[in-house]
């Protein structure tokens, strides 16, 4: 494939990765990852995909820093961290189908049952954070899915979702900072990873604003409901992944 047709094609999925995770606040490496991954490769497409998605959080971050929920941002990052270890070694075994399956069925049938009685349930304290970052914790360091436990506590803990947005990034830029350090010190920041990166920064700006004015747009009754719905497409990706 011609180069300059690659990039366009890198840079029209990071755009489309990054108006979902702009809107929602997350979602956007599962969009990206398998798409990037068909057309550059895997080793390419990993710190791709990372780096993107620290610049998404670092933006949203910025621009929304008074909306993040400290006590819970804190804890669930504290015990990502302490997670991540006992992921590692679920990596060097024969467990990804299983975790992955079983995460994908909790992810439905979660967000099934929401849709249909969406008041049943809800967190009142921010000390269960630590239970569901350790479960992120352990999800990231293994397999690279830390997001969806951490997505379900915000959505049981019923923020709205100016905080929803922005306390996910709250707890993906720290996280993230340690996964791009470890690519770094792998040497998964190649040339071509730069260059990608780089040239895709105009797309995902303009995704951000994009992203920010869809986000603006839905209404908190209706937000947790667009949460699920994408949750559920997350659910079926992971299954048939």
């Amino acid at each position: 494939m011609d180069l300059d047709a690659l990039t366009l094609i890198v840079s029209l999925i990071i755009f489309f990765a990054t108006v979902a995770r702009s809107t929602l606040g997350f979602g956007g490496p599962l969009i990206a990852m398998p798409l990037l991954t068909m057309v550059v490769g895997i080793e390419t497409a990993t710190p791709l995909s990372a780096l993107i998605a620290n610049t998404n959080a670092i933006t949203i971050l910025l621009c929304n820093w008074r909306n993040v929920q400290i006590k819970s941002a804190w804890r669930l990052v504290l015990a990502s961290l302490l997670g991540v270890p006992i992921g590692l070694l679920f990596l060097k075994g024969a467990y990804e189908g299983l975790v992955r399956a079983v995460l994908a069925v909790v992810l439905v049938s979660f967000s099934l049952y929401s849709l249909f009685k969406p008041r049943l349930i809800t967190l009142a304290s921010e000390k269960s954070a630590f239970l569901f970052g350790f479960i992120a914790g352990i999800l990231g360091g293994a397999y690279n899915t830390n997001g969806p436990p951490i997505v379900v506590y915000g959505t049981l803990r019923k923020w709205p979702s100016d905080s929803f947005r922005a306390t996910l990034q709250g707890y993906f830029f720290p996280t993230g900072l340690f996964i791009l350090f470890g690519h770094g010190v792998g040497g998964l920041w190649t040339p071509s990873v730069l260059r990608f990166y780089l040239i895709s920064l105009p797309f995902v700006f303009l995704a951000f604003i994009l992203g920010s004015k869809l986000n603006q747009s839905i209404p908190d009754g209706k937000f947790d409901r667009v949460v699920y719905v994408f949750l559920i497409a997350i659910g079926v990706m992971l299954l048939l992944k």
